[in-house]
């Protein structure tokens, strides 16, 4: 399933999980995550794309360095929100975001395993088959193509602020897999993100 046409269906499932995962009621949220990641999984998987490669120090110090600088970006964004309250968002939008993972009701080893999967599903599909194939006939200009697909599906979500975050976090994370020549550098970087912003340092 490795030709265009196995890289519609992935996409398509890939999609429809997404949509999914965003239209399911709260509670649901985690195992939607669960299941939609597990389809990206899967895909990469169908595509040829996972290979298990022993971790290597330079990617995975890329993958740390690009995650402090993700972190920064955010927290630069979260005083500009509160701040000046662009196209009327708020923090509000925020707190809507961080409550899906964040929830008292998760406990703490649940939420950084819906994190892995999230990381893992994420990279494996988005920039380990998706992006990687892109790259072969539009380079570096496969890093925002592949940010901007993410961030449409996100529209789902009726948040903006979700929306512009996806973008900025997944054209990062596309120069960074591009810049660590790899999934072992953006999957870092994509973990140890979201253990920091949700989990040991969130921004509100």
């Amino acid at each position: 399933m490795a030709g265009r046409r196995g890289l519609a269906v992935s996409l398509a499932i890939v999609i429809a999980s997404m949509v999914l995962l965003f239209t399911v009621p709260p509670p649901y949220f985690v195992v939607a995550t669960f299941f939609s990641t597990s389809c990206m999984i899967g895909a990469a998987y169908a595509l040829g794309a996972l290979r298990g490669r022993r971790p290597l120090p330079k990617p995975v110090l890329v993958g740390l360095a690009s995650a402090a600088l993700l972190y920064g970006i955010f927290y630069a964004g979260a005083w500009l929100v509160s701040t000046y309250h662009p196209f009327g968002i708020t923090s509000a939008s925020e707190a809507s975001i961080y409550s899906l993972i964040s929830s008292p009701s998760n406990p703490i080893y649940l939420q950084v395993l819906v994190l892995l999967f999230d990381a893992a599903g994420f990279e494996a599909f988005f920039r380990g088959a998706l992006q990687k194939r892109l790259s072969a006939r539009f380079g570096l200009l496969a890093a925002p193509a592949v940010a901007l697909l993410d961030a449409a599906i996100h529209i789902v979500t009726l948040n903006p602020l979700w929306v512009g975050a996806t973008f900025v976090t997944d054209l990062v994370w596309g120069l960074t897999y591009g810049y660590g020549k790899g999934t072992q550098s953006s999957f870092t970087s994509h973990f140890v993100w979201d253990v920091a912003i949700f989990i040991l340092r969130p921004i509100r």
